[in-house]
């Protein structure tokens, strides 16, 4: 059982994208003591806050979070200063692409589309400011939406003003491919139930597939759409 323990605590502080706060671990974790997860923590810094690791378990009033050890610091600073302000590779275009003419858009839409996993991409965009992520707990789903920024990069003061918007937007296809049945005002009445979950800041990479969007009706269209919107972020 305590076994059990480190590794479901271990494992959520792995992916967890903002530090996690004890209390919050019981709640996820069930039929377990709120002594036991601070003693596990206890053997985690034991285990982690070594000098020979990578990585540390810092806590502060009741919240815990991962981070890389001090002495890597320039080094893991340049490595989140190139994946955060290089050029975005084809599949986060892909995936940005996607994210602009289908928002609202959830996780499993997005890889419904791709084919591919998409969770280290959406870290990314998220991280450059490109989109955001917002949680209707409602409909116990995440939506991904593009920016302000975003809209500042490619020169436009409304999302509506990107090519082929409305056709894309609106196609038929993908629709299918979803299985979509609510239209777009069903869309616009759930906004009031999301929760803004914005301060996602941590750095990640790139791994995706070099993936394209399935074959649909808009596959052909979008070819053209990702050449303008790497022309626009970077000019």
């Amino acid at each position: 059982m305590k076994n059990n323990l480190k590794l479901q605590i271990e494992s959520l502080l792995f992916v967890s994208t903002k530090p996690l706060k004890i209390n919050k671990l019981k709640d996820l974790i069930k039929d377990v003591k709120l002594e036991d997860i601070k003693q596990v923590i206890i053997e985690l810094k034991e285990k982690f806050n070594q000098n020979d690791s990578g990585l540390r378990i810092i806590e502060n009033n009741g919240v815990i979070q991962f981070a890389t050890a001090p002495e890597a610091t320039e080094l893991v600073k340049s490595f989140i200063k190139d994946e955060t302000s290089g050029e975005l590779t084809r599949p986060s275009l892909e995936t940005l692409t996607i994210i602009a003419y289908r928002q609202p858009v959830t996780k499993a839409e997005l890889e419904q589309i791709r084919g591919v996993n998409c969770s280290m991409i959406l870290r990314n965009l998220m991280i450059r400011g490109l989109i955001m992520k917002k949680d209707d707990k409602k409909m116990l789903a995440s939506y991904y939406f593009v920016t302000v920024d975003f809209l500042k990069f490619l020169g436009i003061t409304d999302i509506s003003e990107l090519p082929n918007y409305s056709e894309l937007n609106n196609n038929d296809n993908l629709k299918k491919l979803l299985n979509q049945e609510d239209d777009d005002d069903d869309n616009e009445e759930g906004m009031d139930n999301f929760k803004s979950d914005d301060d996602l800041n941590n750095g990640e990479e790139d791994n995706d597939d070099e993936g394209g969007v399935e074959e649909s009706g808009s596959a052909n269209e979008s070819e053209e759409n990702h050449e303008r919107l790497t022309v626009n972020i970077y000019s």
